[in-house]
């Protein structure tokens, strides 16, 4: 496992804000059977299942607080990745985002023919007057 040290910082930070919030999580996170390791192994785990690239910060956070309350999870076996956190790109307001061109469609599509029927006049106009 390779995790950034900002990637640890960042769950080691949520979890010891979490246990000062939160007094039913408080007990969990002081458990002597779980660590930030074992931690970090299970989300990459996790991640790993799910065949996904990209996750929002709230749902890894998720998963480590499931690591320390869920007592059914042991010690999750070390998975070979690399785990990095990137702070969004900052909004431009000036420029516009880039559009894909729609590729042209080799078929042209055919008319469809409607039978057109006029509808019964049932409202007097002024000329039936």
């Amino acid at each position: 496992m390779k995790a950034s040290e900002n990637f640890k910082n960042a769950i080691e930070n949520y979890l010891n804000d979490k246990a000062q919030s939160d007094m039913g999580f408080a007990p969990h996170f002081e458990k002597t059977a779980k660590n930030l390791e074992s931690c970090l192994n299970y989300i990459f785990g996790e991640v790993k299942k799910t065949g996904l690239c990209a996750f929002d910060n709230q749902e890894i956070f998720d998963m480590a607080v499931k690591y320390y309350t869920d007592d059914a999870i042991g010690t999750p076996a070390p998975i070979a990745c690399r785990a990095v956190v990137q702070s969004p790109a900052p909004a431009d307001l000036f420029s516009q985002p880039e559009i894909p061109a729609v590729p042209a469609k080799t078929e042209p599509l055919s008319p469809v023919k409607k039978d057109v029927k006029p509808a019964a006049q049932t409202a007097l106009t002024l000329f039936d007057l």
